[in-house]
């Protein structure tokens, strides 16, 4: 940030900003006016709240192509629905499949599965962190497979994985298709029921628009996921010790963060309005940005090919200076907010070769603009100079 305060935000693919104003006021209005616990009360503003999270929980499934929005859990992030998704469904000798690619929510969950006898086999993607779809099918038929898992899209290249040639290879053989879908909601037409995935993790904070300590899993019709917390459900508060089964209280034990799916409901009605024209805009600024970065000597750029299918996201390094000091200096000088090091996705950087210097990742979103674009790559060009 320059001294002046100003901030070119290129640091989407960490979380969104900045956030539309219908997103601030849904969760003013919810800690203001709907500040009671919903379904723990019949009076007016307990019901109101009720109503938002009831809402929001439709307005989601809606952007997400989810039929019935009780297979909808509102969680704490992303990290939490990756590790019901996996913790949930996977049992000591299961086997997955899994992509080289993946994030620490995916990694981490599974090396903890793995002390306790789950088996765990890594296909690797290429240079560009794409995963082939034939690699995958041969993992997956030469044993037994509970489970694919692989995310939508990738936080560190923004190559897009092949979801619905894997949900085809995972079911033909028997298996479930998992997915980390962190980088997938809100920068891409996501339509859960038409890719026939069996779990489907979502961040609220990042494409979605909606604020941080939010996030979504998707948990298809039938499939039983134990839950990884007990408590108190509201509305189903009898005798009986264990937590009730029905959807979605099951996964939503204690108090849920009202203002905070209020705010990521409010982005849901805004991307619905708006989310086709804010994704062709993201991805034109996205290939002016590429362009320009491959355009610099000295730059190697970590992704797919211009014209191939991307989320706005990529990473750069540079033959002789450091990405922690390009990322330092786009910061002081022109006020340019970038993320430099391993992105919380060690496995993604040691397949595309960035293991030991970590990358600079721009992140375009749908608040970026033209001339954020042209500060960035001008301000980058003097750092490089």
């Amino acid at each position: 940030m320059t001294e002046s305060g100003h901030v070119v935000y290129f640091d989407n693919g960490a979380t969104s900003w900045p956030k539309p104003p219908e997103v601030i006021e849904a969760m003013a209005t919810a800690m203001r006016e709907q500040g009671a616990n919903p379904g723990r009360g019949a009076y007016p503003m307990a019901l109101a709240a009720s109503r938002v999270v009831f809402e929001s929980r439709r307005a989601c499934a809606d952007i997400l192509g989810v039929p019935d929005s009780r297979d909808l859990v509102f969680l704490a992030g992303c990290t939490e629905a990756c590790n019901l998704m996996l913790k949930g469904l996977l049992e000591p000798g299961d086997r997955v499949v899994v992509s080289s690619m993946e994030h620490n929510a995916v990694t981490r969950p599974l090396h903890v599965l793995s002390q306790q006898g789950v088996v765990v086999d890594v296909v690797a993607a290429d240079s560009t962190g794409l995963v082939d779809a034939l690699d995958m099918e041969r993992a997956v038929k030469a044993a037994p497979t509970k489970a694919v898992v692989c995310q939508h899209a990738s936080n560190v290249t923004g190559a897009i994985q092949p979801i619905a040639d894997l949900a085809d290879i995972a079911h033909e053989n028997g298996a479930l298709l998992l997915v980390d879908g962190a980088q997938g909601g809100g920068h891409l037409d996501v339509d859960l029921a038409g890719l026939e995935v069996d779990a489907y993790a979502v961040s609220g904070h990042k494409g979605l628009l909606g604020p941080q300590g939010i996030g979504l899993l998707y948990l298809r019709p039938g499939l039983d996921a134990r839950e990884l917390t007990q408590g108190g459900t509201g509305g189903s508060s009898s005798e009986q010790d264990a937590q009730p089964q029905g959807r979605p209280e099951r996964y939503e034990a204690g108090t849920p963060n009202t203002p905070g799916i209020a705010g990521v409901g409010a982005a849901a009605r805004l991307l619905a309005a708006h989310g086709a024209e804010w994704r062709a805009e993201e991805q034109r600024l996205f290939r002016m940005l590429k362009e320009g970065l491959l355009a610099m000597a000295g730059v190697t750029v970590y992704g797919p090919a211009l014209n191939e299918p991307s989320v706005p996201i990529l990473c750069i390094t540079h033959d002789t200076i450091e990405p922690d000091r390009i990322s330092f200096l786009l910061d002081r000088r022109a006020g340019v907010a970038v993320r430099a090091g391993l992105h919380c996705a060690p496995w993604a950087h040691r397949t595309i070769g960035t293991l030991e210097t970590g990358a600079v990742r721009f992140g375009v979103g749908h608040a970026t603009t033209e001339a954020d674009v042209r500060t960035a790559l001008a301000a980058l060009a003097e750092v490089l100079a």
